[in-house]
């Protein structure tokens, strides 16, 4: 009985001391939060003036010939995607439908009479081909003639203004002659020449935005595009677009002024303040490596931004992890563990 006691203590023991020593052999890895070098480049400002203008012009015409029946607008006139805008008189359009349904419809019957013939194997295959062959022309005849009619009424494609009217009722318009013009403000655009030294410094274009008559706030634009040619003036005809709906305020043929804003050379980088440790008047940073161990890099520093950043002037080549917070408690070579964000319990960063 003291035998088997013994072993059970024994056995206890050995577990234990295993235990302790998994315990041991699992090392400490210290959590930090991390950043990257921001780059740190300013930006140039030039003004230029340009003038608001719809998204295109669109002339719009029948597509088919006739005689114009009823104008149901005028010029000035807003209008709506879908909108009835003229007809043309359909007379004698749905007189030709009329004529080829009746065809269709005493050629169907004896289609009909035709293909029990054929079944009951009385008339040959040739006869019978020619006979649906027939029909089916003349429903390809009749579908075209029913397009016509539909084409006696033209409807507005998009949203805009009838810019012009080229007829009046009763006169006799061709198939494709614009009847309308219609000013197209679905989209608004501005257009801008700029001169040749600002297209030589395109690349380095950043924002574009725009200040209208009727506020002070800019309105964020992108670029449309950029004519590669100069006019005879030397001058590059630019392209924007409104980033966000414009208020109806804006009307087309309004005088606006543009900004564009270039990014200049990059003048360093940018990491919070607390990424920064100084020993022996030195400046340095952790740098985390590929396998998640930290390396003291001496950076450079050239002040403050209006930010609150530090500025570093040489050090960095930008695509670094750098630690952002706990740096004091860091040893050269020490492995860590990269957490994502801050913990509630972690108020300020501070590990």
């Amino acid at each position: 009985m003291k035998a088997s006691h013994w072993i059970v203590a024994t056995t206890t023991v050995c577990l234990l001391g295993s235990c302790a020593g998994e315990q041991q052999s699992t090392p400490f890895l210290r959590s930090v939060y991390t950043t990257h070098p921001s780059t740190r480049g300013e930006e140039s400002s030039s003004i230029y003036s340009g003038i608001v203008e719809e998204s295109h012009d669109v002339g719009l015409g029948f597509k088919t010939a006739g005689q114009l029946k009823n104008i149901l607008v005028e010029e000035g006139d807003f209008v709506r995607k879908g909108e009835l805008l003229a007809e043309l008189d359909d007379v004698d359009y749905q007189l030709a439908v009329d004529a080829l349904q009746i065809q269709y419809d005493q050629l169907k019957d004896e289609v009909d009479r035709t293909t029990q013939l054929f079944e009951q194997r009385s008339i040959s295959s040739n006869d019978y081909e020619k006979a649906t062959a027939g029909l089916r022309q003349l429903a390809i005849q009749l579908e075209a003639n029913k397009n016509k009619v539909k084409y006696t009424k033209l409807y507005a494609p998009t949203d805009g203004y009838i810019r012009s009217m080229n007829f009046s009722p009763a006169e006799m318009v061709d198939a494709g002659t614009a009847v309308f013009r219609l000013m197209d403000v679905s989209r608004l655009e501005v257009a801008l020449d700029i001169p040749a030294k600002a297209y030589s410094g395109r690349e380095h274009f950043s924002r574009f935005a725009c200040k209208t008559p009727y506020s002070d706030q800019d309105l964020p634009m992108t670029l449309l595009s950029l004519t590669p040619k100069a006019d005879g003036n030397q001058l590059y005809r630019m392209r924007l677009a409104f980033a966000e709906q414009p208020s109806k305020q804006l009307t087309a043929g309004m005088n606006i002024e543009v900004r564009i804003l270039s990014r200049v050379d990059s003048t360093g980088y940018t990491l919070p303040l607390c990424s920064i440790f100084h020993e022996n008047d030195d400046s340095f940073v952790w740098v985390i490596g590929d396998d998640s161990t930290v390396h003291k890099r001496n950076v450079v520093l050239h002040g403050i931004d209006s930010e609150g950043d530090a500025v570093v002037a040489s050090g960095l080549s930008g695509d670094e992890t750098i630690v952002r917070a706990g740096v004091n408690s860091l040893q050269e070579g020490e492995k860590i563990r990269i957490i994502e964000q801050p913990s509630k319990t972690n108020v300020g960063g501070v590990l």
